[in-house]
């Protein structure tokens, strides 16, 4: 069996906090979900929905995005790196 060498941790311990990351930012995001008045009356456009760009939900969204990414390239970059050595 291999010894863990100490970028073996180091790449773990970044994958671990982009997953605690992302589960933090997906569970404060608002469900996409209006309910059945939603769907019988309608969505009414207000002023947050004009603006979703600028609100916390359209930063979480984002934030939630750019991690998810990094988590993705962490864990390939692991998956050739460990192969490699």
């Amino acid at each position: 069996m291999e010894q863990l060498l100490w970028y073996h941790y180091l790449i773990g311990a970044f994958l671990i906090v982009a997953a605690i990351i992302i589960i933090v930012t997906v569970m404060l995001q608002q469900s996409k979900q209006q309910g059945l008045s939603g769907a019988i009356a309608g969505g009414a456009d207000t002023f947050f929905d004009k603006n979703k760009g600028r609100t916390m939900e359209a930063k979480l969204s984002k934030i939630t995005k750019i991690v998810a990414v990094v988590f993705f390239v962490i864990g390939l970059a692991a998956v050739i790196l460990f192969k490699l050595l």
